[in-house]
């Protein structure tokens, strides 16, 4: 079983929950560093939106892949090798892009960037929550949720200042990057490890996406609030740039790196509200929240609106952070220990499914029927989707609730 460990003896306190969530957050924030930086690659380079929702999605299906093969892997191996492992790989993504002369290195570099993240989204989840002690569980559930979302805001935030007011705008963002994992990399030495008899080298032992049995009854719905709250996080980190640029005429790096940042800030403060109003409720109350921010951002479309569009990414953040904080509250609380990073990481499988192909489907329609009718098919079935989880959740509460 995976337990707490509690300091290796009575020589001063060792870092807990929060500073595996900064660990966390550092990660996340890799994954979105080239958001604000497509447009000046499809200058350099001529590719067309549909390649940059590829590029995009090549990261997701590394997300998926590695969650699929090793999402268990950090409850046999431990936390620690798991996250370090996830921090090299980071690095390795932030040496492609600066090393970039074409779009193989752009892909190879967004494929390790998807093979850290999928490292870090159930070891870091769960070592996270481990960390916490009595008393501590909620705040180390919003701690590690906040953490995913905040660092994959504070991605295009970072790469946007960087890119718009500084010499080297392909280059300082990852330089910075770099180090910022040098840190993530001397927190996780210190951290102490929550599994209690991790093994040197176990084999390989694929799960799929699989949960125990005690988890089923929470599975669905929440995996498919998660999918739809995914998809708008896609749809902003791989498409509102090239639609603010295109279509609204705002060409300031900095200020689409902070359109984006502002869905995942929404989403940071739908987190917050998510124990005030209860996993139960928070869940189908978010995923109409979130049909509600989908409903602007269609209508930002039609009359070419900035402001709309900063509304959905506010309203939408905040009901995909209240349904995903009630999501991943209702799995990780119902998974038993042993199980619970392969659990979280089967999560995650369905979630950033909702990242990758609903993205690469509006790149597909764009060269097509344009950008903005794109748009309007994917908001319309991404509202149905999380119109029907959202309903789903209110009608069957999980057991007990």
């Amino acid at each position: 079983m995976n337990e707490r460990e509690t300091s290796g003896g009575t020589g001063g306190r060792r870092p807990g929950y929060a500073a595996a969530a900064v660990v966390f957050a550092i990660g996340m924030a890799r994954t979105t560093l080239p958001t604000p930086l497509y447009g000046l690659y499809q200058e350099q380079l001529g590719f067309t939106e549909l390649m940059v929702t590829v590029i995009f999605a090549v990261y997701a299906v590394a997300v998926i892949t590695v969650l699929l093969v090793v999402g268990n892997y950090s409850d046999a191996v431990g936390r620690r090798p798991v996250l370090l492992c996830a921090m090299v790989l980071s690095a390795a993504s932030a040496g492609c892009f600066l090393l970039e002369r074409g779009l193989p290195l752009l892909f190879a570099g967004r494929l390790l960037s998807g093979c850290a993240a999928g490292l870090l989204s159930g070891a870091a989840t769960a070592a996270v929550i481990e960390l916490a002690g009595p008393g501590q569980k909620a705040r180390a559930g919003f701690a590690a949720t906040a953490a995913n979302m905040g660092g994959l805001g504070c991605g295009p935030l970072l790469s946007g200042l960087l890119a718009q007011y500084t010499r080297w705008p392909l280059a300082l963002p990852f330089w910075v990057h770099l180090g910022l994992v040098a840190v993530a990399c001397g927190i996780i030495r210190s951290l102490p490890e929550t599994v209690a008899e991790p093994i040197r080298w176990p084999p390989l032992a694929p799960q799929g996406v699989t949960v125990p049995a005690e988890v089923k009854g929470v599975f669905a719905p929440a995996s498919l609030a998660a999918f739809a709250g995914f998809a708008l996080l896609g749809l902003f980190t791989a498409v509102a740039p090239s639609f603010a640029a295109r279509t609204l005429g705002v060409h300031n790096l900095a200020v689409s790196g902070a359109v984006v940042f502002s869905v995942f800030l929404a989403s940071t403060a739908g987190q917050l509200l998510t124990q005030r109003i209860g996993a139960c409720r928070a869940l189908p109350v978010g995923c109409g929240i979130l049909v509600a921010g989908l409903l602007l951002v269609a209508s930002s479309l039609v009359a070419e609106s900035m402001p709309l569009l900063v509304l959905g990414a506010l309203g939408g953040g905040t009901g995909q952070g209240l349904a995903f904080r009630a999501a991943l509250t209702q799995v990780g609380d119902a998974a038993p220990a042993r199980h619970r990073g392969g659990t979280i990481s089967a999560f995650f499988v369905v979630a950033y499914a909702g990242i990758s192909v609903p993205v690469v489907g509006v790149g597909a329609m764009a060269t097509w029927l344009g950008l903005r009718q794109a748009g309007l098919i994917f908001t319309g079935c991404v509202m149905l989707l999380a119109a029907g989880a959202g309903t789903y959740a209110a009608l069957r509460p999980p057991s007990g609730a």
